[in-house]
């Protein structure tokens, strides 16, 4: 049975919304398999059922999309410009300095100075312990340092 509704499913999503239609057909396939003894015998019926759960995520997912929305909007309005300007010099040359280094390095150097974490938090935020956070925090440090010191920024000094 939902070997046979799957297209029919994709076509409905698709028709919808088009990004996530695929994402949307298999979490119909997940509930209906998790529901499956409530699954009627008779084909069309089945069918119907199918496409019952296919309209509730369908309209979930229009109430999510809506609050993101929503939230987008009222983060925009209230996101004040930092100190220092977004597209000046050396805010971009920070920003290329912090992407060279590695993922977990140059998040724990983000969390802490542009967020605001304490290097505990971001140890549970992580789930690591505090130990790898202090060393990924020295040892990004001692990279920007290094950077910074050599002739590739000499503005920044």
């Amino acid at each position: 049975m939902t070997g046979e509704i799957g297209p029919e499913l994709l076509r409905y999503f698709q028709r919808r919304i088009s990004s996530d239609a695929p994402d949307l057909v298999a979490e119909v396939m997940v509930t209906v398999w998790r529901k499956r003894a409530l699954l009627p015998s008779e084909h069309e019926h089945a069918r119907m059922w199918c496409f019952g759960i296919a309209r509730n995520l369908l309209r979930n997912y229009s109430r999510g999309e809506r609050r993101r929305s929503e939230l987008s909007s009222a983060l925009r309005a209230t996101v004040s410009v930092t100190d220092v300007e977004l597209g000046s010099e050396e805010a971009v040359a920070i920003r290329d300095l912090i992407a060279k280094l590695g993922p977990d390095l140059a998040e724990v150097v983000t969390l802490t100075h542009w967020e605001g974490f304490s290097l505990a938090e971001i140890a549970r935020l992580q789930g690591v312990p505090a130990a790898t956070v202090r060393g990924r925090y020295r040892r990004a440090r001692l990279a920007l340092l290094a950077a910074l010191s050599t002739d590739v920024a000499p503005t920044l000094l």
